[in-house]
């Protein structure tokens, strides 16, 4: 009989199956990714890139029903509604508050959480193929500088990841805005 976890992925979509890490590219930097629902692959990442768990983590989707069972779109007032949802797929992450079942692993122990519906082909692909959202950070070592090319990436995570996804950049000069969906403060611009 054998071990599915012993037969090293191929592609990006067979990784995230098996709780592996990714590196794929994003709007503007390169990511480092996982499946949110696995918290041993949410824990690996963490390690790899020195993050402690409380920072929490963004979620990147193809679409919003992929996000239904992470943010509670009830708490979203209804005023609000037009702004979050006309600015995806686009660059901009927003905090909505966070269902009670989504993992802490993810949320950071936050009652919010941060999701991106990504106009990027490249994430739009995974996340159709995987059929869920994935964890997105920046492929960077936590206080280091975000890897500037695939060939950095591999230097930084080596073997800690599984799949170096070489595809291309959004062509965005700066990573994504964050806002909070309650208050409007922006985080990151």
């Amino acid at each position: 009989m054998t071990d599915s976890n012993l037969i090293k992925p191929t592609n990006e979509i067979e990784a995230l199956q098996q709780g592996e890490l990714i590196v794929y590219p994003t709007e503007a930097v390169w990511g480092i990714g996982c499946d949110p629902e696995n918290e041993a692959a949410v824990m690996k990442l963490l390690a790899a890139k020195n993050r402690p768990v409380e920072k929490g983590l963004i979620l990147v989707a193809q679409n919003l029903s992929q996000c239904h069972d992470y943010f509670d779109f009830d708490k979203v007032p209804i005023e609000k509604r037009p702004e979050i949802f006309s600015s995806w797929p686009g660059p901009i992450t927003w905090l909505l508050p966070a269902k009670a079942s989504a993992p802490k692993w993810i949320t950071g122990g936050s009652d919010m959480i941060a999701i991106r519906i990504s106009a990027h082909p490249t994430i739009q692909r995974i996340c159709k193929t995987f059929n869920r959202p994935i964890v997105s950070t920046s492929a960077n070592r936590t206080t280091e500088p975000v890897c500037n090319n695939i060939g950095e990436a591999m230097k930084v995570f080596g073997s800690d990841v599984s799949i170096y996804v070489n595809e291309s950049l959004g062509g965005s000069d700066k990573p994504s805005i964050i806002k909070h969906s309650l208050t409007g403060e922006i985080f990151r611009s």
